[in-house]
């Protein structure tokens, strides 16, 4: 063996480590006569003068004292006697086959794993730089089994100066320093990528691990991804492709351990990193995992579900091949039968989770018949019936609640395609396994999906502002709101009573009174994203929105939502968004649908409610607020609907104010709101009807009844603050819309005729200059001026 490692041919094998580094606890008692034998072993190895030495001493301490009987604190004064270093030249003297050695390769390795093995337990150790320059050592060993095999391009290099070729996993980083560039990481990832693939070929019984060196080598990766940064180092040097290739090729402990460790690296925040670098290796996987789940009898097929759901790629994600529908569709074939059939409550969880997961990915394309979509549907519902319909004070189990979780998303895939088409029999209903569904068996889906949701109320109802950072709690109240979105009719009184409890829980998360850390971790292993990932507080508003749409146009739900000041919870929620989103510009000032529809909530109150509206000081925030992003709005085209809303919020609002000379900011405003509702329609090159602008054009279906609104409250404004018709003309507003209808001859609609004859004939009414300026241009009959006539009394024309 290189620099000096000379070591006689005696077996170095471990018997007591093989493969039980694992088992290494803290605070584990030595008697007397171990004690005195491990400080003599202890001090030879402090002064130890060469490798024979030192692995004398230390087979001494393997042998003598078990590895279990050894603490944290003995096996730091080890590490400290030792170091990583002598393990790590071990491993690479045994890849490289160095004819220098007197011990074969498979016993260097077998050595050097079990040292690991047993420092890793220690997590500052498993964290050591030196520590984690072995791991893709240990992949390689675990992709290829024991066998020497050199790669030309990486290195490695000892504290001692020992220069030696890598494995085919390849030594990227340096065993005595402590970091290189990601730069020869990629490099080294490459080559070794080429080598496994060559090896992957060749299979023979000499490549096959024995236990111990297996155990022990994920005993050290195990340490290492149980470390915060774990996973990242070990996504950083290879591990994915590795393990996938040690369980393509059968590895010793490859299903036991190395899927466990994948599945470790394939949950939370990583998994859609993991899955968008190997999409290939993974989908591979899973191929081969799906056909063991079909080929499984009972029990291992119920154990196998859990192990699926771990496997499957994000929700989203860009992979919608056929080989992919091809294991979905697999799956939901040997589901069917198992739903189908008598479970238990612990049987059944596993099932609905798996299923859940599948309807993320392919909806109920691939799902069955509507018979079993009927079927799946009623299992989820009563489960959480079973589930949430406990006395209270009643705690449910992890188990449970994971289960419930998954049967919401199933209740929450059911609810548009077959609550929209139990509404009405004319309506088309969506292309999916479920279009098929006669209107009777959509009327029970119906009946089921409202028994649960009364449950998720019951249970909702029950809950302390203590238990608002429970993450179980934000999946149920998400999953009542994508209901409530839907059905606000069903269950009035229960809704209307739980109010108190919705409007309560939103306002903690907004106002940062809930802890948080517990719920952003959720929203990563539920694929829920906001703002990069994170948890950000507005989430729990931004789901029950669309129920308050609707509920704050019913005179009952919205009389409750006034007492619990609504309104101002609305507007805070508008101000957090604007803040965040004037600070991003280009992609990052993506459309925003949930400040739309916060708008259309407040647009229900200032319709409803005037007196509220003077009186609450949270609008003349929501003023301020939409003076200060009005202006800002109308030159992002990317916004327009945004913006549309803004101004037309505003414009009612100002309808119900009176004030006898603009404020800055309400000219500021107002000149906004002009210019904005100007640029609309077109009248093109020449004679015809009017059209659409084209800024205006793809959103129109959207902002064009917003903009006839908006016209409207234009009228209002001017005829309750009379100081607008100055800005009317200085925008060129009037000059503008006289011109265009002079010179079209229709408009798109009545509707739209309408808006208009409405804000001219109010400007006609406050403005002697204006009417004269309308007069003069109706007399000359043109266009589709001559077809208004109101405005035409107002302006005194026959």
């Amino acid at each position: 063996m290189a620099d000096g490692m000379e070591v006689s041919s005696q077996p170095l094998a471990i018997e007591e480590h093989g493969g039980g580094g694992s088992e290494m606890d803290a605070g584990g008692g030595l008697t007397d006569a171990q004690t005195e034998v491990l400080e003599r072993c202890l001090h030879a190895l402090k002064h130890a003068k060469n490798d024979s030495q030192t692995l004398a001493a230390l087979l001494l301490i393997t042998r003598l004292c078990p590895a279990n009987q050894l603490d944290k604190p003995t096996l730091r004064r080890i590490f400290e006697a030792v170091g990583l270093n002598l393990p790590a030249r071990l491993l690479v003297t045994a890849v490289r086959g160095n004819d220098n050695s007197s011990l074969p390769p498979h016993e260097l390795l077998s050595l050097g794993t079990a040292l690991l093995a047993a420092l890793s337990t220690d997590p500052d150790m498993a964290s050591h730089p030196q520590l984690l320059t072995t791991i893709p050592l240990l992949m390689g060993i675990l992709a290829n089994g024991p066998v020497s095999q050199q790669s030309p391009d990486c290195k490695v290099q000892s504290t001692e100066g020992l220069n030696t070729e890598s494995s085919p996993a390849n030594l990227a980083k340096s065993a005595g320093e402590g970091k290189k560039s990601e730069e020869s990481e990629q490099k080294c990832d490459g080559s070794s990528e080429a080598n496994r693939e060559s090896s992957s070929q060749q299979s023979s019984p000499s490549s096959r691990l024995d236990e111990a060196m297996a155990a022990d080598c994920y005993q050290i990766l195990t340490a290492v991804c149980a470390l915060p940064r774990g996973p990242d180092q070990l996504l950083s040097r290879g591990a994915v492709p590795a393990l996938c290739q040690a369980v393509e090729r059968n590895q010793t402990f490859s299903h036991e351990k190395g899927l466990a460790l994948l599945g470790c690296l394939l949950s939370g925040k990583t998994k859609d990193k993991v899955w968008s670098k190997h999409p290939a290796e993974l989908l591979n996987l899973l191929v081969r995992l799906s056909k063991d789940f079909c080929q499984a009898k009972d029990q291992p097929k119920l154990d196998m579900c859990a192990q699926l759901v771990q496997f499957l790629p994000p929700a989203g994600a860009s992979l919608e091949s056929e080989e992919l529908k091809g294991v979905v569709a697999r799956v939901w074939g040997v589901l069917r039968p198992m739903l189908q059939a008598k479970l238990t409550p612990r049987q059944i969880g596993p099932i609905l989770r798996l299923s859940a997961c599948l309807l993320d990915l392919f909806g109920w394309e691939l799902v069955g018949p509507p018979k079993f979509c009927c079927l799946l549907v009623n299992r989820a519902c009563v489960e959480v019936r079973m589930g949430l319909e406990e006395p209270p004070g009643n705690e449910l189990s992890p188990e449970l609640q994971h289960t419930l979780t998954g049967c919401y998303r199933i209740m929450e895939a059911a609810i548009e395609q077959a609550c929209c088409q139990g509404v009405s029999e004319t309506t088309a209903p969506p292309q999916s396994s479920t279009s098929s569904l006669s209107l009777q068996q959509s009327r029970q889906v119906l009946g089921v999906l409202e028994e649960a949701f009364s449950a998720l109320m019951y249970h909702l109802q029950q809950v302390d502002p203590s238990r608002y950072g429970d993450p179980f709690i934000f999946a149920t109240f998400r999953s009542l709101c994508s209901w409530l979105a839907e059905e606000t009719s069903c269950l009035k009184e229960e809704v209307t009573g739980l109010l108190p409890f919705l409007i309560g829980y939103c306002r903690s998360h907004l106002q940062g009174e809930s802890p948080q850390q517990g719920l952003s971790d959720w929203m990563a292993e539920m694929s829920v994203r906001e703002e990069g990932g994170t948890w950000t507080g507005k989430e729990a508003l931004r789901y029950l929105l669309p129920a308050l749409c609707h509920l704050s146009a019913e005179e009952g739900p919205r009389k409750v939502l006034l007492t619990l000041d609504t309104p101002a919870l609305l507007v805070d929620f508008l101000s957090q968004c604007w803040s965040s989103l004037k600070g991003k510009s280009g992609v990052g000032s993506s459309r925003d649908p949930s400040m739309e529809t916060a708008c259309s909530a407040l647009l229900n109150f200032t319709v409803t409610e005037p007196e509220r509206v003077r009186k609450d000081p949270c609008f003349r925030a929501l003023e301020a607020l939409l003076s200060e992003a009005l202006p800002v709005l109308v030159h992002k085209p990317h916004l327009l609907v945004l913006a549309a809303n803004y101004c037309t919020l505003g414009l009612m609002i100002g309808r119900l104010k009176s004030a006898p000379s603009g404020e800055a900011s309400q000219r500021r405003f107002f000149s906004a709101a002009l210019r904005f509702l100007r640029g609309a329609l077109d009248s093109g090159s020449g004679p015809g009807p009017v059209e659409v602008s084209l800024g205006w054009a793809e959103s129109w279906d959207e902002a064009a009844e917003l903009w006839r609104l908006g016209l409207q409250a234009l009228g209002g404004c001017v005829r309750a603050q009379p100081w607008i018709t100055a800005l009317v003309r200085e925008e060129g507003w009037l000059k503008h819309t006289l011109a265009m209808l002079a010179q079209c001859s229709a408009l798109p609609d009545q509707h739209t005729q309408g808006a208009l004859e409405e804000a001219l004939c109010a400007v006609a009414e406050q403005c002697p200059a204006c009417k004269l300026e309308i007069g003069d241009m109706m007399r000359n009959d043109k266009g589709a001026l001559s077809c208004m006539r109101n405005l035409k009394k107002s302006v005194a024309v026959k």
